[in-house]
């Protein structure tokens, strides 16, 4: 505390109390302040970025077990469950449409899984998967073979496999990795999916190994049921064994989900 004037060091200049509304403005906007304070981490979460961390290998290559992700919730606008309870409401506010090639965190009919996938079919899209090749439109999407990949349990097979690789490229230009686990597998092959207004067709890149719309169970996606977008990987850790901890994977952090 500064010392207090007297009247004779104050050039005895009377001192003048501060007015009522001026007090109450400084502990109204220093409240204001302590709340934002305190309440940044739910803001953060609630508006801007929800962290998520991925259990399991359907999204590989472009998303491996142990990666931690920041989702923006703000890409696509706020719809209700990017909220921290999920309000009786319908469609979003703000933000634009998911676009083919998005990489999505979207909440399944139970209200309560959470799921990531890549969206390749948007309202009136026609999807068909021929010999493992992803048809849009009754047109093939064009994919390039890459280096094989050597992983642990990539198709639930066994410790350590090698699976191909491809580059595959969507009608709008956006190219990422995808992994072919077997030739003539069970979701190789499927009927025309005709995704409804509304909804998004889901992938996983790992395309042998993953639970998406191809599934009854799953389905098509209401772009309502969309929490966001993923945007960077923040911290990877690779998979504990033979009684080790897992391995700080450094390489991957700051990694943009493309």
């Amino acid at each position: 505390m500064g010392k207090v004037m007297t009247s004779i060091e104050a050039g005895a200049v009377k001192p003048q109390g501060e007015p009522w509304w001026a007090i109450t403005a400084i502990f109204a906007a220093g409240f204001v302040l302590l709340c934002l304070l305190l309440g940044s981490p739910l803001l953060i979460r609630t508006f801007l970025y929800q962290p998520f961390n991925i259990p399991a290998g359907s999204m590989q290559p472009t998303l491996l077990v142990g990666d931690y992700i920041f989702v923006s919730k703000y890409t696509y606008g706020w719809g209700r469950y990017t909220w921290p309870f999920s309000p009786p409401a319908s469609g979003r506010i703000w933000g634009r449409d998911p676009e083919r090639g998005d990489v999505v965190v979207f909440r399944l009919k139970d209200g309560k899984t959470d799921y990531i996938k890549r969206v390749v079919g948007l309202g009136g899209d026609r999807i068909q998967m021929k010999q493992g090749v992803l048809f849009i439109n009754d047109t093939p999407m064009p994919r390039e073979r890459l280096e094989d990949m050597v992983g642990r349990d990539v198709c639930g097979g066994g410790p350590t496999e090698r699976v191909k690789r491809w580059r595959e490229t969507l009608p709008n230009g956006v190219s990422y990795e995808t992994l072919d686990c077997f030739d003539n597998g069970f979701f190789d092959n499927t009927g025309v999916y005709v995704v409804p207004a509304g909804h998004l067709f889901m992938l996983g890149d790992n395309r042998d190994n993953s639970t998406d719309s191809r599934v009854t169970t799953m389905g098509f996606i209401p772009v309502e049921d969309v929490i966001g977008r993923a945007a960077m990987i923040f911290m990877s850790i690779a998979e504990a064994k033979g009684g080790q901890p897992g391995k700080l994977r450094t390489e991957r952090i700051g990694t943009v989900v493309r």
